[in-house]
């Protein structure tokens, strides 16, 4: 799959897959937000948390226009301002919840397409990472080279492909394939930024 077919599959993503994609994306960020919350003493990482596996359960949830207002009331309450902090960390952190308010908000509105907008944010989220941890001093050429052959930029167009194609594949959201998705975006608590909740 080449990029003008990743993002022709992307678009056409729709109901629960488009959930479910938006779903994903945000759980590979959580480390990101649960790290944040710990290092700036917010007691906020075990909600989130309650908060996305509460998320996962409308996938197979009749009416989850019902619940996903709620769930977006409390999100809006847990999300840092990224004015109100110095550390790079609130960047990464709100790019979850931006994920995060996208799935839910296509649970209220699924007309709406917003995997697409979501896949970018996700691949930009690691690149001002890459750009912050190991870009200062280089020259537009160098940094391009460097996002070319970075490990952590080549994990997350393989994750969102991979998840793209499962997605594409399965007729019905199983409890199983839903698992599984889940499964592979927790990656054992290792966020897309290569950043561990055990460490």
């Amino acid at each position: 799959m080449n990029a003008n077919q990743f993002l022709k599959a992307v678009e056409q993503l729709q109901g629960w897959r488009e959930y479910v994609f938006l779903l994903a994306l945000a759980e590979r960020g959580f480390p990101n937000y649960a790290l944040f919350a710990t290092a700036m003493g917010l007691k906020t990482g075990a909600k989130m948390r309650r908060l996305l596996d509460a998320a996962w359960e409308l996938v197979q949830h009749e009416t989850p226009e019902a619940q996903a207002p709620q769930l977006l009331a409390r999100l809006e309450g847990m999300a840092p301002d990224v004015d109100a902090y110095e550390a790079y960390g609130v960047y990464p952190a709100f790019a979850f919840c931006q994920l995060f308010e996208q799935a839910l908000l296509n649970r209220v509105n699924p007309v709406k397409h917003r995997a697409t907008d979501a896949s970018q944010l996700a691949r930009e989220t690691v690149m001002g990472f890459v750009e912050f941890s190991e870009g200062e001093g280089l020259g537009e050429s160098e940094f391009v080279r460097l996002l070319d052959q970075h490990p952590l930029m080549k994990d997350e167009k393989v994750f969102q492909r991979e998840l793209v194609l499962a997605l594409k594949r399965q007729r019905t959201p199983l409890e199983v394939f839903v698992t599984e998705v889940r499964e592979g975006a927790a990656n054992k608590g290792v966020s897309n930024l290569g950043i561990s909740l055990q460490e």
